[in-house]
Parts: structure tokens; C-alpha cells; sequence
């Protein structure tokens, strides 16, 4: 597919929501719970992991691919089979007017001394149906290897969730890479660059290098590079993406994009949805739902979602839980059952799904009558990406079960 087309299918799918019924599906799709709030209703039963455009860490909105990543049903960063959930909400820039060679142009101008070939990209405008992102993409060889290069320029409430997730580096527990690092710049824009690989599981060994950076007007300039021609499908041709993490930074915050972006108006302010309870309540409950005798070693969250990696002395366990009101028409899996209250209970034990050797998944899901779902899950290592690090999970089956079914998770602000 095109470049400038995986980057327009890419804005269109944000608009486009959707609920997992697998509970498979929940730990990574509750990371970005964006798409699910626009159309729970508009339910899709999908299979094994939640398959999106790019990997989400937790904070990290971007693990891998909207700059030449793959669209809709293929794999994405966090390789989208491997560790994926929707994409953050950036827009279409209003009031821009850019051409595609002119995107190119710009980009390469900004390249150091080296070739270019296969250079796409996409304008403002396109038909209604088909709207058109400013992005650009070359393949560029320095003499050390082909690598491909790549940028996008959209819009996204500065303020909101969306935007924090571009810029802040996501937590190892749920997505494996080399280095990441966040800045605030003088002007006040964020700014971060992270240095992964588009496959965590390192089925591949193709590595993904993104730079990012919000500005305090709201304009959204996203840069992503590989040491391959291309992002899938293409050998290694280098040991690493042409250019360094200075390199980025100068690519991105570049005086030609803020030109270009000059007439762009600020995006309307990110939808609040109350419904759905504060990722830092839920972190501060599930905490202190855990067992005495585990030690947190590594936590996070975000609105609807939240995990922790626990320790008990025999190795590392990952244990998340999300919490979504309106849910009561979820069909459940595994062993299910009806509670005298009418909750209806959902219990599984399965292998992993992340590639990590050995690693199995423990899932409870419940939904109450108030058609209030929390759904718990715990593995036997602290990063679904990495082999076992334990025969089971720190938690059984019956304590993931009870912190399921605790009251609390209804009083959640």
C-alpha cells in the first residue's frame, strides 16, 4: 500500500471505533481506549490480540508505526500482532495547504549527504471520502546500508491524553525496546525519541526508531526510521536507522514544518468521557488489591486501565486490569458462569500471545448487572514480549477472581 494511503487509512481508522469482545483482547486494547469510547456498540469480535496500527506502551502512544506503518489489519508496533491498540487522537490539519512533492522536497532537504529513492507522499486536500495527511517517506542510503525514512504532520488537542502518549516513553512491562527519552523544549513543545524495534518480540530484527513532538499550538510532527528499506518485508541493511537521535530531533522540530503548519487551527479540546474511571484511581485500588507478600516493581495506567509488575522472590508477573461501564452485552470466555447476584464470570488459562517463550495468561472477566465489565489478567513474566520468567503467574486463579469481584471497582472516580 502507498505510503500517503496507510497514512490516510490511518487518520480515517481513528474515527472508525471498536470494542473487543475477546477478553484476549483487553490488555492491549485498553492501553488507547480512544476508539473503543467512540462506538462500543459498534462491536467486532476479534481473536488473539487487538489488531490495530501501532503498539501502544503504556504512555507510549507510538511503539512503532503510523509514519509507514501498516494500516488496519496487519501487524504494527509494537508489531501489531505482538503489542497493539488504536491510535491516539490526532487530526487532519485544518486550514494547511501543502503538496506531495512538496513534502518530499522539504524532507529531503533535510537529510544529511546521501541518496534518496522511492520517495512518496500526500498533501492536504483529496476527496471527501479520502482525506489526505502532509507525509512524506524516502528510502535513504548513506553509504552504510539503505534505511527507510519517514514524516507526518496532523494536529491533536495539546492538552489531552492523546498527545501526553505521543510524548512519553512507555513502560518496559508492556513493550521491549533499546532506549527511550522525553523532553520538555524551551518553546514548550514535547519532544521524545524512542528507539525500539518493530517487532518487540524480535521475531525480526528490523529496528524502529521514532522521533515526536507536540507543540503547545497543537501541531503534531511524527518521524519514524528502520535500518531496512521498509518497515515489513525488507532484510536488514544496516545496523542501524541512518540517522541519529540528534539527527531526529533536528528533523522534526525543523523551521520548514512550523511554516508549513503556520495556518493550522488548534484542534477542539479531547473529549472528556466521566463514564470511564481515572487510570490513576484504578492503579491506587489494584495495588492495594494485590497480595502483602508481592513487591511492585514496575506500575502504570491510563483512563479505563491499569497494571502492575509484582515479585514474590520466584520472578517477575505482570498483572493489568480494566474497568469499562456499558459493557453488558460482551459475550464471555473460557469457563463461564452466573454469580446468585447475576454477575456473570469468565475464566480462562491460555498460552501467551506475545511471542515470549513459556508465557501463559490468566484472565477473570466479569460483568455485573449494571453491565459494569473488569476483566484482570496476570502472566508468568513481567513483559508479554519476554520468555517466562515463572512457572505461573504470581496470582491464582481464586485471587484474580476476587480483586474482580470487589465492590470497589464501582466507586471508582
Amino acid at each position: 500500500m502507498p505510503f500517503e494511503d496507510q497514512l490516510g487509512d490511518a487518520m480515517r481508522s481513528t474515527g472508525d471505533g471498536f470494542v473487543p469482545q475477546d477478553s484476549h483482547a483487553l490488555l492491549d486494547g485498553a492501553l488507547i481506549s480512544g476508539r473503543r469510547r467512540l462506538a462500543r456498540r459498534r462491536a467486532a469480535t476479534v481473536t488473539g490480540s487487538v489488531v490495530a496500527l501501532a503498539a501502544v506502551g503504556l504512555g507510549g502512544a507510538w511503539a512503532g508505526g503510523l509514519v509507514g506503518g501498516s494500516s488496519g489489519g496487519s501487524g504494527g508496533s509494537g508489531g501489531a500482532a505482538a503489542s497493539v491498540a488504536a491510535p491516539p487522537k490526532s487530526t487532519l490539519p485544518e486550514g494547511v495547504s501543502v503538496d506531495a512533492e512538496q513534502m518530499i522536497k522539504n524532507l529531503i532537504s533535510l537529510l544529511p549527504q546521501g541518496k534518496t529513492s522511492d520517495e512518496q507522499g500526500s498533501g492536504t486536500g483529496g476527496p471527501a471520502d479520502k482525506p489526505k495527511m502532509p507525509a512524506a517517506s524516502v528510502v535513504f542510503d548513506d553509504g552504510k546500508g539503505k534505511g527507510s525514512i519517514g514524516i507526518s504532520l496532523s494536529t491533536i488537542d495539546p492538552a489531552g491524553q492523546g498527545a501526553t502518549g505521543y510524548v512519553a516513553c512507555p513502560s518496559k512491562a508492556i513493550t521491549d525496546y533499546d532506549h527511550c527519552a522525553a523532553e520538555v523544549l524551551p518553546d514548550g513543545s514535547r519532544f521524545m525519541f524512542f528507539q525500539g524495534y518493530e517487532y518487540p518480540d524480535r521475531r525480526e530484527e528490523t529496528k524502529s526508531w521514532r522521533a515526536t513532538l507536540v507543540t503547545p499550538k497543537g501541531v503534531l510532527v511524527d518521524a519514524s526510521e528502520h535500518n531496512a528499506p521498509a518497515e515489513k518485508g525488507a532484510k536488514i541493511s544496516r545496523v542501524d536507522p541512518p540517522l541519529t537521535g540528534a539527527q531526529m530531533k533536528a528533523l522534526v522540530t525543523a523551521e520548514v514544518w512550523k511554516t508549513t503548519m503556520a495556518g493550522a487551527k488548534v484542534p477542539r479540546p479531547e473529549a472528556v468521557h466521566p463514564a470511564e474511571p481515572s487510570g490513576a484511581s484504578m492503579q491506587a485500588k489494584l495495588v492495594a488489591s494485590l497480595p502483602k507478600k508481592l513487591k511492585v516493581v514496575d506500575q502504570g495506567n491510563q483512563g479505563g486501565y491499569a497494571f502492575a509488575v509484582v515479585d514474590d522472590g520466584k520472578g517477575k508477573s505482570l498483572v493489568g486490569i480494566n474497568v469499562q461501564p456499558e459493557m453488558g452485552d460482551v459475550p464471555l470466555q473460557g469457563t463461564v458462569s452466573t454469580l446468585p447476584d447475576g454477575t456473570r464470570v469468565g475464566e480462562e488459562q491460555r498460552p501467551g500471545e506475545k511471542g515470549g517463550a513459556g508465557v501463559v495468561w490468566w484472565t477473570v472477566d466479569t460483568i455485573r448487572r449494571n453491565d459494569l465489565r473488569v476483566v484482570i489478567s496476570a502472566f508468568n513474566t513481567g513483559n508479554q514480549n519476554a520468555p517466562a520468567t515463572r512457572a505461573t503467574p504470581a496470582l491464582t486463579m481464586s485471587q484474580l477472581k476476587a480483586i474482580a469481584l470487589d465492590p470497589k471497582w464501582e466507586k471508582l472516580s
